[in-house]
């Protein structure tokens, strides 16, 4: 039986024709209606970018936590439940909201609303205010939902952090065609007052984001210029022009989380002079850092039973070109310790760039499985995907579901074992975590 909150959600879907319309007019308004609960929040971290928005968030959610601060946390989308994108602080750790909670604030702001129209991105976003300006915390992580500028996250005035990840091409159809225009939206997160913690980027990117940063006065901390870090034997250094930190290597793998590691300790390292952190917090945070779907082992579920010994089984919701090329390094890196063939299980949405997330694979990938994602309307056919597949070099077929896939994979690793790579969604791993229970 559906939980009342799903019921709502359901609703609130159909006031809007369009799932994105990029504007700040209809959450003005809404936020009006309800008392301007967004002027109510906690400091926020505001997190924009296109790849590792969700890891810096953990990353900054682990180091505060460690400082003892209680943080809440906004972020999208979901993998198996909604309730996820609203975590209310609590100690020691932040958790979902509850249904009942999150049911009653739903309520509210579609009473609010009056029918009027507006996006479910923009009114659950409301809600997310709401929650956020009614629970004591010291903190509040906000993730951008979609480019900067005219994202609804974007309705709060002053951050006391604006975070920038690396950008790079994705959601052209609302955000523009190439890396120059899509940093100029993700730019537009940055405000006067408030410092900006900018990731690895594209000279491209970068001399967009230091313009509108330069024209509106905004004081920048750019990664490889301002700060750094590195792995040395084992362990993670950072620096800045406030010195060097020697910290346990993150708990997240791949070589791109060492950078998505330094923004969160950048931003964190900014906000000192409102929540100041020793250095033993940071490396806590490294240990015990936490974020699902991003190369995450799945040890235990029915999943794993069906694969069973001496199979791995690992899930990353990484959809876009760059996310390939992370992946596609970490692999060859979980290679280098323990080589066993690889074999992708994909599915996609049909506005990704499938073709350009294979490509890194070429060398690392003995075949790939794909199959459409259930549910998922904008899914790419297992079909198309598997021509993008082979189009990049790849051997591919489709599979009608996932449990066939998983079956065939185990065929194509071998008697022996190999590394069964579940990937190219964020929503077809939450349909994995689900079925996997």
């Amino acid at each position: 039986m559906a939980d009342r909150s799903d019921v709502i959600l359901e609703r609130l879907t159909k006031l809007h024709s369009k799932l994105i319309d990029l504007t700040l007019d209809r959450t003005e308004r809404l936020l009006g209606v309800l008392g301007r609960p967004e002027e109510k929040l906690p400091p926020i971290f505001h997190i924009a970018g296109t790849n590792g928005k969700g890891s810096v968030s953990a990353y900054l959610r682990a180091g505060l936590e460690a400082g003892g601060y209680g943080v809440h946390a906004y972020t999208s989308p979901h993998l198996v439940r909604f309730h996820e994108r609203i975590r209310l602080a609590g100690h020691p750790h932040s958790a979902p909201i509850s249904e009942e909670a999150l049911a009653a604030l739903l309520d509210e702001c579609e009473a609010a609303n009056g029918g009027a129209n507006i996006t479910f991105f923009e009114i659950t976003t409301v809600a997310g205010f709401l929650a956020f300006s009614r629970a004591r915390a010291d903190a509040l992580l906000l993730e951008v939902g979609m480019g900067g500028r005219f994202d609804t996250t974007n309705i709060v005035k002053h951050p006391l952090v604006s975070i920038i990840t690396p950008v790079d091409l994705d959601h052209q159809a609302f955000l523009g065609n190439t890396i120059a225009e899509i940093a100029y939206e993700k730019a537009g997160i940055l405000k006067r007052g408030s410092v900006g913690v900018i990731g690895p980027q594209t000279d491209e990117a970068r001399e967009v984001i230091e313009s509108v940063a330069a024209k509106i006065g905004v004081r920048l901390k750019i990664h490889g210029q301002d700060f750094s870090a590195h792995e040395e034997q084992g362990h993670l250094i950072y620096q800045d022009e406030g010195g060097l930190l020697d910290l346990p290597m993150p708990r997240l793998l791949g070589r791109h989380q060492i950078d998505n590691a330094a923004i969160a300790i950048c931003a964190l390292r900014q906000a000192a002079a409102t929540l100041p952190l020793a250095d033993a917090a940071f490396s806590r945070a490294m240990r015990e850092v936490s974020w699902p779907a991003r190369m995450q082992r799945l040890t235990q579920g029915p999943l794993v039973e069906q694969a069973g010994n001496p199979f791995e089984l690992w899930l990353d919701g990484g959809h876009n070109p760059s996310a390939g090329r992370a992946l596609a390094h970490l692999l060859a890196d979980l290679a280098q310790r323990d080589a066993r063939p690889v074999i992708l299980i994909a599915g996609m949405l049909d506005t990704k760039d499938a073709r350009g997330f294979f490509a890194p694979f070429a060398d690392i990938v003995a075949h790939v499985e794909t199959i459409t994602i259930a549910d998922a309307p904008a899914s790419l056919s297992a079909a198309a995907l598997a021509d993008a597949a082979r189009q990049a070099g790849l051997a591919a077929a489709e599979a009608p579901d996932l449990s066939t896939a998983l079956a065939r994979a185990m065929l194509h690793a071998g008697k022996d074992g190999g590394r069964i790579v579940i990937c190219g969604s964020l929503y077809l791993a939450g349909h994995v975590l689900a079925q996997n229970g």
